[in-house]
């Protein structure tokens, strides 16, 4: 049984035959991403949008929650952050899981769409499940331990990348860096970079995002 929850938002048209997960950054909680549903609904009548909080409170923003420790942010160790990163991957995965169950959905009827640090989570745990997802969409994130993705990918779901050149949080170039990596593996992968973005999501990128939902969902 899953432990996450968060706010939720039921399909538009009143049946639900597919769900996009919204995935937080590190100091954030659910609300901040569900009201993208607003926007995504008119798109995706169909789809039921769900926005789980992370797993642990954040140490670096008491208010907000974190799927893992970040070491240079919050004092914590290499050990802690893995131990940490271990944690959520299950979480996230029983609730992914749940929900599938809850709405009588397949994998390929789900989507993720990360930002940051719920981007590293997208790719992380979307890319190691039995069952290809339908697809993902990461905003201002990067591929966390590129150098197990080769032995430990399962599935290859296609993967939207959208990254601010003027990100100070989070380096513009883990964009060209994740891209590399998933091609590698033979992921199909889309990259884009937003010129003059800062750490986070535009409506350009929204619009790329729904395009990327539409060709895996529709």
């Amino acid at each position: 049984m899953s432990t996450l929850e968060g706010p939720a938002v039921d399909a538009a048209s009143g049946t639900a035959t597919s769900l996009i997960i919204f995935l937080h950054g590190y100091g954030a909680d659910g609300n901040d991403l569900i009201g993208l549903s607003q926007p995504l609904a008119g798109v995706f009548p169909d789809a039921a949008f769900v926005s789980p909080h992370a797993p642990e409170p954040c140490a670096a923003a008491p208010m907000g929650r974190q799927w893992f420790p970040i070491p240079y942010l919050d004092g914590s160790s290499e050990i802690a952050m893995m131990e940490g990163l271990g944690r959520a991957k299950a979480a996230l995965n029983a609730f992914i899981d749940a929900q599938m169950a809850e709405r009588g959905l397949a994998a390929d009827r789900v989507a993720l769409i990360g930002f940051s640090q719920g981007t590293m989570m997208s790719l992380e745990v979307g890319l190691r499940r039995e069952a290809q997802l339908a697809g993902i969409v990461g905003f201002s994130g990067r591929l966390l331990r590129a150098d197990a993705l080769e032995k430990e990918i399962k599935s290859k779901p296609p993967v939207l990348l959208v990254h601010g050149d003027a990100d100070q949080v989070v380096p513009p170039q883990s964009l060209d860096d994740a891209t590399t990596a998933l091609k590698a593996v033979g992921v199909e992968v889309e990259a884009h970079t937003r010129p003059g973005l800062g750490h986070g999501i535009d409506n350009e990128g929204l619009s790329l995002a729904a395009a990327h939902l539409n060709k895996v969902l529709n």
